[in-house]
């Protein structure tokens, strides 16, 4: 067996779709004999993940699955090593890193709530 990166993409429409166009692009590790059984697999995960919910203003929320838009083959598993990699363009650059500072301050006040639990 093999170890794959899929990328699953899905697409979000939210009420009657008269918004911005939102797409959930999902890196996923996937366990197959070749590409043909990882692409297959990555498929069917898609289609399983597809649902229908109300979002905060109670209007229908879809995530409607795209398709699966690329595949690696990953050689080993390392301690560290680099999954995946996007170079994002963001319109201020101060904006940006207060939001990914903000995302982290999240992720470590979980871990905290996480730590105090056990």
């Amino acid at each position: 067996m093999d170890w794959y990166i899929a990328k699953i993409v899905f697409n979000i429409i939210s009420g009657d779709g008269n918004h911005r166009p939102q797409f959930d692009e999902q890196y996923r590790l996937i366990k197959a004999e070749n590409r043909a059984e990882a692409f297959e697999k990555a498929l069917r995960i898609g289609r399983g993940e597809e649902e229908i919910l109300l979002n905060h203003k109670q209007e229908l929320l879809r995530w409607d699955f795209v398709n699966v838009s690329e595949l690696f083959p990953i050689s080993e598993l390392r301690d560290g090593m680099e999954l995946f990699s996007n170079i994002y363009e963001a319109d201020s650059r101060e904006l940006h890193i207060e939001t990914v500072n903000m995302k982290s301050a999240y992720v470590q006040s979980k871990l905290q709530l996480e730590k105090e639990s056990v």
